[in-house]
């Protein structure tokens, strides 16, 4: 860790060893069960963990957050670690995945997060009212606002983890803005002073 365990701490505060915890099922389960590439296992903390964990300066208190295409917990995980005032729900279709995370929920004994098999289009009426969406490497922002804005029934906000196409992406997706509701859309950046490489997310307000 090293290097990151100022940031690490900043953001984690006590339950810094939860993350720790977590970045070591990543390097190694993660990665035998195909979640993670194996050429992330030297990155884990400053490209995935922290990079995801950041966000959770954006989300307001006792949120319910719904993780759309959740994966290997990126970013649900990292902001359930956290904010244990979080409500999360981590959206994943895939049943090795889910199995994954179901166990990896339990040995970290996060009681502020449950694991939904489902595609996000169908989950709607079992996710129950949603305050935040999040999504990161699901999909280009032109399709992921007609999986991910639904869910949250005409009010909320999504927060989409994104890269440097980040602008271009809003900008071709903008057309879709309408027929949603969005009341506000922008790219703001995250973690300036504790990351290297700060975060690039899009957030559109309903």
């Amino acid at each position: 860790m090293g290097e990151h365990e100022a940031a690490a701490r900043t953001i984690c505060g006590d339950r810094l060893d939860l993350a720790r915890r977590y970045t070591e099922h990543l390097a190694s389960s993660g990665i035998v069960r195909g979640l993670i590439g194996p050429r992330e296992a030297p990155r884990l903390w400053e490209r995935h963990v922290l990079n995801c964990a950041v966000v959770e300066s954006l989300i307001p208190r006792d949120a319910h957050v719904a993780d759309v295409g959740s994966g290997a917990g990126l970013p649900g995980l990292c902001l359930a670690i956290a904010r244990p005032d979080l409500s999360i729900t981590l959206i994943e279709p895939l049943e090795r995945r889910v199995t994954w995370l179901e166990e990896i929920v339990a040995d970290l004994g996060l009681d502020n997060v449950r694991v939904l098999r489902a595609r996000a289009e169908q989950a709607k009426d079992e996710v129950g009212p949603v305050d935040v969406v999040t999504a990161r490497a699901v999909s280009a922002l032109i399709g992921l606002v007609d999986i991910t804005l639904p869910l949250l029934k005409g009010s909320g906000e999504l927060l989409a983890l994104k890269g440097r196409s980040a602008q271009d992406e809003l900008r071709k997706a903008s057309k879709k803005f309408n027929r949603y509701g969005v009341r506000s859309s922008e790219v703001v950046t995250v973690g300036e002073d504790l990351l290297e490489e700060p975060t690039t997310v899009v957030r559109l307000v309903l």
